[in-house]
Parts: structure tokens; C-alpha cells; sequence
């Protein structure tokens, strides 16, 4: 396996407004990684965004409700720039991941709904053949890699072997729904939903950086 390049590891988080699913998903990201010692720049933007706004008030409750900051947010437009800067990126729906490859093509190789990295990171990494590789091949006595380097490695795994793992029950489960302009149960669900793909994400990625 070639050796990743250092530096940061940056993720983005996509939605429509970029002012409910993504921002909160980029909220928990980010303190969920901090909380876990994962060293990460999180942003996110909107396929069609209302640029400059904030969170709605629920989306902003939900964040804070699973201890993250919900201060700060100013929507984005999705853009290839920022795409194209990113280790990861994670949408909230098929179809924003379908918009993301269609503004950057070589995205395809990195982009997942926040759903269907969930699903497919378990089994990656109990997979027994995944190690992350030395900083020099051959070399134990040089120092080891930094976390973005080991993640990196890590999704070329998991991008190789995405397709040998079954599909969800049904597609839609790998999509989230859209709470804007719902009730106050929709986002809720919405929420845990957010949280509990987070956190797979997260004690994952947090598994294989020990590792290294």
C-alpha cells in the first residue's frame, strides 16, 4: 500500500440548505472526534444552500442536545473547491452524494452517505486485513504515521472493498430525511439518527488510529 501523505484530515458534511442535517452532522463530527483525540478539520456546505444563515432553532437544539456547539454556523454553497479539499465526504442523502460527484468526478472515490459509512466501517475495521502501513515500508524503527495519514489509508480500504459487503435493506435507509419545515418528532428522529452514525464513524475511526 503507498504511503498517504501527512496533514490534516478534513471531512465535509453536505445537505440541501446546509442549515439542518449537515451543519449538526458537522457539530457532532467535530466534537466527537475532539472527544476521541482524532486530530480533524470538519466543514459543511449545501447543494443549494441558504448561504449565510444559520442553523434553524431545532437543528441548533439537536446539536446541542448531543453536546456539541451549535454557535458560529454560516451556511455555504457546496462548491469543487471544497470537495476537492476533503479526505471524506459525507451526505446526507444519495442524491447529494450523486451532486457531489457530478461537481468533482474523483470524488466518487471518497464520498459516502453519512448512512452507508456507518453501515460498510464495522466490518472494515474487524477486518484482520487491514493494517495501517508503516511511515517508511520495511522500516519499524521510524516514527509512526499521524492520524490523517492512517485514515486516509483506511478509506482506500474501504473504498476498495465497498462493493463486497451486502446493500441496505432498502436503499432509502442509507439516505436522511430532510426535518426543515417538519415537527418537532422529525427532527428528533432525525437526531438520533445523525448521532448514532456519528458515533460508528467516530469509534471506528478512533479504532484504527490506535492501531498505528
Amino acid at each position: 500500500m503507498t504511503v498517504p501523505i501527512a496533514g490534516p484530515f478534513k471531512v465535509l458534511v453536505v445537505c440541501t440548505g446546509n442549515i439542518c442535517r449537515s451543519p449538526v452532522a458537522e457539530r457532532l463530527l467535530a466534537a466527537q472526534f475532539h472527544a476521541a483525540g482524532i486530530p480533524a478539520s470538519v466543514v459543511s456546505g449545501g447543494t443549494r444552500a441558504l448561504v449565510g444563515h444559520d442553523m434553524t432553532p431545532e437543528a441548533a437544539g439537536l446539536a446541542q442536545s448531543y453536546g456539541a456547539d451549535a454557535f458560529g454556523h454560516r451556511s455555504q454553497q457546496l462548491t469543487e473547491e471544497l470537495i476537492a479539499d476533503a479526505d471524506l465526504v459525507l451526505t446526507a442523502t444519495r442524491e447529494h452524494r450523486s451532486a457531489v460527484v457530478s461537481i468533482h468526478p474523483r470524488a466518487s472515490r471518497n464520498a459516502y452517505t453519512l448512512n452507508q459509512l456507518a453501515r460498510l466501517l464495522p466490518a472494515v475495521v474487524n477486518s484482520s486485513e487491514f493494517q495501517a502501513p508503516p511511515s517508511v515500508p520495511g522500516d519499524a524503527a521510524q516514527p509512526r504515521l499521524d492520524p490523517g495519514s492512517v485514515l486516509r489509508a483506511f478509506l482506500t480500504e474501504v473504498a476498495a472493498t465497498r462493493g463486497f459487503y451486502p446493500p441496505p435493506v432498502q436503499s432509502a435507509d442509507d439516505d436522511i430525511e430532510d426535518p426543515y419545515r417538519q415537527p418537532a418528532e422529525v427532527y428528533a428522529r432525525v437526531g438520533v439518527v445523525i448521532n448514532t452514525a456519528v458515533t460508528t464513524i467516530t469509534d471506528g475511526f478512533a479504532t484504527v488510529v490506535r492501531r498505528r
